[in-house]
This record gives structure tokens, C-alpha cells and sequence, in this order.
């Protein structure tokens, strides 16, 4: 019997995912401490394991700093996690010493599960709850002007906080190598390979396991007329003006309307519901998303993988950066399309292109049988018993890091001999105009040449593993 060590941020889209996992190694008869927050304590107590509460642990919030981690301020998130980690450093050290973790299982943004492990010198696996980010499924991330300049000026307050960590035995070099996935570290990424971008790119130490759920329940669309559901999740979910857009604009359909609104927003902000409509503060998911056909979503990866593990289609309505990534992948595989316009009568016009086009059900369905045929928490427990993980064959990124690097020193090479060569022959006057020219142009070219280096690499992967 092992120890395991569970810890994870206080959010449903995180802790849920780890649940399954918990309860599938409670069941093979090992000891599982979950280390969380108030909050999850019943679903967490279900599993089998053993719950330990953190509440006390977490800062009380101004007002404004309250805004910003609704916000999904990366700057603050990261700063509140560093002060729980500094105020559960006696704690964990205690937990540390008397429990003694074999292994622990921590989320992904958990800096307090990261460090302590590190700390501890205790084997370490990442639950990844959206996908595995590196330099190339980063791409998919499209960020907002207020995301990039949060993250540019949040790095030094971030990085000023990282040192009082230090004197408690913390060694961390910075706020990325406590967020980034890399192709060391053992990570369990909650879905398929070919869902997750890239995905050839991450070593042997990733894990793609598939949604994590605790349902058997299979798709059940046969009824009388279609099932529309819509949540925006648990996070940035008070949103009465598009909930009542949403019921105004398919009030009308001969169809049932479904909405879970979170538990924090005022029921009558929704004014009176038509007799197709019903809104509650929270639902079973699994099961609505089984009997649904359209999903109004703001992208979460919980939700998504959820949907899809349902086959049910969606209108993807993403808020921030990552739910973008999650989105766009959706929709390359047809199973959902983007909602550009957020009005009644937009979101009338997606819902009915999903119902009219059997196309994005089929696609819905393709993923579902390919979600259900991943290793999944069984898999998972098995990954998380055997760490620490070896890592065999070719590091994709390092390879291709090295390729980048010689690339662009071959394109500088040549656009310093293009400058002397203009210089000498023509006139020095104008040289500057080919430096701004090279450092435009530096970019776009270097991804054409990341690109076709990638290729390159994958299909040597391809050939060797076919010999």
C-alpha cells in the first residue's frame, strides 16, 4: 500500500477531474489524503478518501483583488498562490514528516502540492485539467490585450513574491518553471492524444488518460424533441444579460432549454421563464449532457470533455485565453462552432445550424468513441502507482529547440551579409530599412521553419517506430 498525497486549487474544473482518479486508488486499497478546500469536502469524502481541509489557509481578499482573481488575473492567481503556500509551509512540513507521501498528485496551478514536493524530494505527477501547454499548443492561445498586459507588467510583482519563498526552503527559479509543462516532469493530461494539440510533441512522462468521469451512463438522444442545455460553468458564469438573450432567442423552438446558472446569481435576474425553459443553480451534468443536443458552453475543459464524452455538439462561447485554445480545437474537429454574435438572435441562428447539419452530432459521437477508448482512471491510477516514469526515444522540443536556434542563427548570418553587400555596392543610407525588414520578417519565416522541422522530426519518429 502507498501514501498518495492529493492537492488541488479550490475550483470545480480542477478538483473534479481528480476525483475518479482518488476513488480508483481508494479501491485498489491505497491511502489517499486529498488535501483541499471545505467546499468539496462531501464529493471529496465519496471518493473513500481521506479529506484534510485548507480553508484556513486561504487569504481573505480585498475587493479588488477579489475582481481580479474572477477575472482570471494570471498576475494575481499567481501571488495568492505563493501567500497560501507560505501560510501552509508548517502545515505541509508536518504533513510531510508524518504522513510521508510515496507519491503526490497535484494540480497543475497547485503551487503549494508542486513545491512541497520538490521540497520534499517526494515523486511528483501533474494533473493537468485543460491541455498540456508547451511552445507549440501554446499557439492555440489567443490572448486578449488586457491578458497580455497582465502577464507582462504581473512578472515582476509575481517574481518579488517568489523570493519570500526562499528562506522556507523553496527552490524555484521562476514563475514559469512553476506553470509551464515541460518534458520531464510525469503530467496526466485529462484527455486524448487526439484531441490535445501537438501532441506528438510531449515525452513519455504525459499521460493522455482521457476525460476523467464517473459515469458509465451512454449517450441517450432518442426523444420527442431536441435538449438544449446552457452553462457557463463555475467561475465567470453571472451573466443574466446572456442567459436572457439565450431564452429569448430560443424561447420560441419546439425544443426543452435547459440552464444552470451557478450558485451565486439571483434566479429572478432571469425574469419569467417561458414554459420550454428551466434554470437551476446547479444540475447534474453528465446526465443532462447524455439525453442533450446543442451545448452552450464557455469552453471549459471539464465541460468540453464532458460534452464529448456525451456526444453532444456545441456552441462554443469562450471567455478567456485557454477556453479560446479548447474552443478551436472543438470546432477543427466539427463538433461545435464558434458563437460570433452573442445576441438573441445569434445565438437562435448557431443553435439551429447545430440541429439542421447532422454533421457536428456525428462528429460529437467520432469523439466520444475516441475519448472512451483512452486508458482513463484506471490508466491514470496505474500511471501515478509507477512513478516516477522513464522517458524513452526522441525529446521532440528539445530537438526542435535545437533546430530553432541554429535556424535563426543562419538568418541572421545572412541578413548581416545582406546589409554589408547593400552597403558596399549600393549605399550604407538605406541599410536600416533591411535590419527592420529581417526583424518583421524573423517571425512568420521561423515558424514556416519550426513547422517544417517539426514534420521533419515526427516522421523520423513514425519511421523508427515502424521498422
Amino acid at each position: 500500500m502507498k501514501n498518495i498525497a492529493f492537492f488541488c486549487i479550490p475550483a470545480h474544473g480542477h478538483t473534479n477531474p481528480m476525483l475518479p482518479v482518488a476513488a480508483e486508488l481508494v479501491k485498489r486499497g491505497e491511502k489517499v489524503r486529498f488535501y483541499s478546500f471545505d467546499e468539496f469536502e462531501e464529493k471529496i469524502r465519496k471518493t473513500g478518501a481521506e479529506f484534510i481541509s485548507c480553508s484556513s489557509y486561504l487569504p481573505k481578499l480585498t475587493k479588488e483583488e477579489e475582481e481580479r482573481v474572477k477575472s482570471i488575473s494570471t498576475t494575481e492567481m499567481s501571488i495568492q498562490d505563493i501567500r497560501i503556500t507560505l501560510k501552509m509551509n508548517d502545515f505541509l512540513e508536518n504533513e510531510f514528516k508524518t504522513f510521508k507521501p510515496d507519491v503526490v498528485y497535484t494540480d497543475s496551478v497547485c503551487f503549494w502540492g508542486k513545491l512541497n514536493a520538490w521540497k520534499f524530494e517526494v515523486p511528483m505527477v501533474v494533473s493537468t485539467s485543460t491541455f498540456a501547454f508547451n511552445q507549440l499548443s501554446s499557439k492555440y492561445m489567443k490572448y486578449s490585450s488586457a491578458e497580455m498586459k497582465d502577464m507582462i507588467f504581473g512578472l515582476p510583482k509575481i517574481s518579488k513574491e517568489l523570493k519570500t519563498l526562499r528562506p522556507y526552503g523553496y527552490k524555484v527559479k521562476s514563475a514559469m518553471s512553476l506553470i509551464q509543462s515541460d518534458n520531464y516532469t510525469d503530467s496526466i493530461v485529462y484527455t486524448s492524444k487526439r484531441f490535445q494539440p501537438y501532441a506528438e510533441s510531449f515525452s513519455n512522462h504525459y499521460l493522455f488518460a482521457g476525460p476523467s468521469v464517473f459515469s458509465d451512463v451512454l449517450p441517450q438522444k432518442e426523444k420527442e424533441k431536441p435538449l438544449i442545455y446552457i452553462s457557463l460553468g463555475t467561475v465567470i458564469n453571472e451573466r443574466p444579460d446572456f442567459y436572457k438573450n439565450c431564452i429569448k432567442g430560443l424561447k420560441d423552438m419546439n425544443a426543452d432549454i435547459i440552464i444552470s446558472y451557478g450558485r451565486y446569481m439571483d434566479k429572478n435576474l432571469l425574469g419569467e421563464l417561458p414554459e420550454n425553459v428551466n434554470a437551476f443553480h446547479y444540475v447534474d451534468q453528465l446526465d443532462i449532457l447524455s439525453k442533450a443536443d446543442v451545448f452552450i458552453t464557455h469552453c471549459g475543459m471539464n465541460s468540453v470533455s464532458e460534452s464529448l464524452y456525451m456526444a453532444a455538439p456545441m456552441v462554443l462561447y469562450p471567455q478567456t485565453s485557454e477556453q479560446n485554445a479548447v474552443a478551436r480545437k472543438v470546432s477543427e474537429l466539427g463538433a461545435g462552432i464558434m458563437l460570433t454574435d452573442d445576441s438573441a438572435e445569434g445565438i437562435k441562428n448557431a443553435v439551429q445550424q447545430i440541429l439542421d447539419n447532422k454533421s457536428y452530432a456525428d462528429s460529437a459521437m467520432e469523439c466520444h468513441r475516441d475519448f472512451r477508448s483512452c486508458p482513463g482512471t484506471k490508466g491514470a491510477a496505474d500511471f501515478i502507482l509507477n512513478a516516477p516514469h522513464k522517458s524513452e526515444g526522441i525529446d521532440v522540443m528539445e530537438e526542435l529547440n535545437k533546430g530553432n536556434k541554429i535556424f535563426m542563427l543562419l538568418y541572421w548570418l545572412c541578413v548581416i551579409a545582406l546589409i554589408c553587400l547593400f552597403g558596399f555596392l549600393i549605399s550604407w543610407k538605406f541599410v536600416w530599412i533591411i535590419g527592420i525588414a529581417g526583424g518583421v520578417l524573423s517571425t512568420p519565416l521561423g515558424n514556416v521553419a519550426q513547422k517544417t522541422r517539426y514534420n521533419s522530426i515526427i516522421n523520423k519518429i513514425k519511421k523508427t517506430k515502424d521498422k
